[in-house]
Protein backbone atom coordinates (compact mmCIF):
# COMPACT_ATOMS: atom_id res chain seq x y z
CA UNK A 1 0.00 0.00 0.00
CA UNK A 2 1.37 3.41 -0.95
CA UNK A 3 1.70 6.14 1.65
CA UNK A 4 0.18 9.59 1.46
CA UNK A 5 2.31 12.33 -0.06
CA UNK A 6 3.00 14.80 2.72
CA UNK A 7 5.30 17.10 0.80
CA UNK A 8 3.57 20.39 0.10
CA UNK A 9 4.28 23.38 -2.07
CA UNK A 10 4.22 26.78 -0.40
CA UNK A 11 4.29 30.22 -1.98
CA UNK A 12 6.73 32.24 0.12
CA UNK A 13 6.69 35.61 -1.64
CA UNK A 14 4.85 37.44 -4.42
CA UNK A 15 6.17 40.56 -6.14
CA UNK A 16 5.40 42.48 -9.32
CA UNK A 17 8.01 40.32 -11.07
CA UNK A 18 6.77 36.87 -10.06
CA UNK A 19 6.51 34.58 -7.06
CA UNK A 20 8.67 32.15 -5.12
CA UNK A 21 7.61 28.60 -4.42
CA UNK A 22 9.11 26.42 -1.70
CA UNK A 23 9.30 22.73 -2.57
CA UNK A 24 10.92 20.68 0.18
CA UNK A 25 14.30 22.42 0.62
CA UNK A 26 14.28 24.14 -2.79
CA UNK A 27 12.90 27.61 -3.50
CA UNK A 28 11.97 28.30 -7.13
CA UNK A 29 11.15 31.59 -8.82
CA UNK A 30 8.26 31.72 -11.28
CA UNK A 31 8.74 35.03 -13.11
CA UNK A 32 5.59 36.38 -14.73
CA UNK A 33 7.61 36.93 -17.90
CA UNK A 34 8.03 33.15 -18.29
CA UNK A 35 4.77 32.13 -16.59
CA UNK A 36 2.30 34.78 -17.78
CA UNK A 37 -0.80 32.83 -16.72
CA UNK A 38 -0.19 33.96 -13.14
CA UNK A 39 0.25 37.68 -13.89
CA UNK A 40 -3.36 38.72 -13.27
CA UNK A 41 -4.18 35.99 -10.75
CA UNK A 42 -5.29 36.86 -7.24
CA UNK A 43 -3.10 36.12 -4.24
CA UNK A 44 -5.52 33.37 -3.24
CA UNK A 45 -5.32 31.78 -6.70
CA UNK A 46 -1.50 31.81 -6.64
CA UNK A 47 -1.15 30.55 -3.07
CA UNK A 48 -3.66 27.73 -3.47
CA UNK A 49 -1.33 25.20 -5.03
CA UNK A 50 -1.54 21.42 -4.81
CA UNK A 51 1.25 18.91 -5.24
CA UNK A 52 -0.36 15.65 -6.39
CA UNK A 53 3.08 14.08 -6.88
CA UNK A 54 6.67 15.19 -6.24
CA UNK A 55 7.09 16.44 -9.84
CA UNK A 56 3.57 17.79 -10.49
CA UNK A 57 1.96 21.04 -9.32
CA UNK A 58 -1.64 22.15 -9.81
CA UNK A 59 -3.36 25.50 -9.20
CA UNK A 60 -7.08 24.58 -9.05
CA UNK A 61 -8.38 28.17 -9.12
CA UNK A 62 -6.51 28.79 -12.37
CA UNK A 63 -6.65 25.25 -13.81
CA UNK A 64 -2.86 25.34 -14.34
CA UNK A 65 -0.74 22.18 -14.28
CA UNK A 66 3.06 22.44 -14.31
CA UNK A 67 5.86 19.98 -13.86
CA UNK A 68 8.57 21.00 -11.43
CA UNK A 69 11.12 20.51 -14.21
CA UNK A 70 9.36 23.13 -16.36
CA UNK A 71 9.88 25.62 -13.52
CA UNK A 72 13.51 24.67 -13.00
CA UNK A 73 14.30 24.80 -16.72
CA UNK A 74 11.62 26.83 -18.57
CA UNK A 75 13.88 27.13 -21.64
CA UNK A 76 13.53 23.36 -22.13
CA UNK A 77 9.74 23.79 -22.43
CA UNK A 78 9.32 26.41 -25.16
CA UNK A 79 5.61 25.91 -25.79
CA UNK A 80 3.64 28.63 -24.07
CA UNK A 81 -0.15 28.76 -24.02
CA UNK A 82 -1.73 31.92 -25.37
CA UNK A 83 -3.38 34.24 -22.93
Amino acid sequence: MHGTITSVAEVTNISKHGFWLLLDEEELLLPFEKFPWFRSATIDQITTVERPSPEHLYWPGLDIDLTVQSIRQPEAFPLVARL
